[in-house]
């Protein structure tokens, strides 16, 4: 069994396949300095949980963008499943083309969006919105060149913007708005952080099409913790919860000649 790791600045999102299966998917926070025998512990306890034998996993792989905590999870796969992980980084097969000036600057995170998508989506012009802790969007050709993309303050550090540094607004929940015209505080900011979020990814799509998809239109997915909250909006031709899984299963199979099981 493969375990997957998408470490981020707010959640560690993980998913157990077997095969091509996801049998299981779990998250927490990453803003934890956590120790690879917490970490250990916690992911010992996560399979036992789903009914999974921990001795089953045979391989892992972690997407990270926490320098500070790719140490402690190295050394929690090496202590408590006996694996060395494979760590998505520069020089990592993924069968992509990266037209980024300098191609190491792109987040494992997007990259591994970027093949989950074109694993899924063979062929086809695509671009990404990943609504995670900051929100992203990546455009890739039928071809597997990753273009580019924009990169936004998440709704999330949005909010908790507004709450630091204003002397009286205060947190609020993030959910859709019924209207658009506040007639609250709460529901100001709400409707703010929403609709300012619909607006700016429609935008970007839009732009990002005329500019490098006029001939063929592309398929947009959603996918990272909020994409949910906006599909109502008719922004995405799909959502995909688990599309950087997928992506991490499929790097893991571009890499099984440098990296066997």
């Amino acid at each position: 069994m493969l375990l997957c790791l998408d470490v981020g600045n707010s959640q560690i999102f993980g998913g157990l396949f077997d095969n091509d299966e996801l049998k299981v998917q779990f998250r927490r926070t990453s803003q934890l300095r956590s120790s690879s025998d917490e970490l250990g512990v916690f992911f010992r306890t996560v399979l036992r949980e789903n009914n999974v034998n921990p001795q089953l996993i045979s391989e892992v792989a972690i997407c990270c963008v926490v320098p500070d905590l790719l140490y402690s999870l190295r050394a929690c796969c090496q202590k408590y499943f006996r694996i060395d992980p494979l760590v998505l980084r520069p020089g990592t097969k993924t069968g992509l083309k990266i037209s980024y000036r300098d191609p190491k600057e792109v987040g494992a995170d997007r990259i591994a969006d970027a093949v989950g998508a074109v694993t899924m989506f063979p062929g086809q012009n695509l671009i990404i919105a990943d609504f995670g802790t900051a929100t992203t969007l990546c455009a890739i050709t039928g071809e597997k060149e990753f273009l580019g993309g924009n990169i936004i303050p998440g709704v999330r550090i949005s909010m908790e913007a507004l709450e630091e540094r204003t002397a009286q607004l205060p947190s609020v929940e993030i959910k859709p708005p019924r209207r658009a015209l506040g007639r609250t505080t709460i529901e100001s900011i709400q409707s703010g952080l929403y609709w300012s979020n619909v607006g700016m990814v429609r935008e970007l799509i839009q732009r990002i099409t005329a500019e490098e998809f006029s001939e063929k239109p592309p398929l947009v997915l959603g996918t990272g913790g909020f994409a949910q909250l906006f599909n109502r909006e008719k922004l995405f031709d799909h959502v995909i919860p688990d599309l950087i899984l997928t992506g991490l299963r499929e790097i893991v199979r571009l890499n099984q000649t440098v990296h066997p099981k």
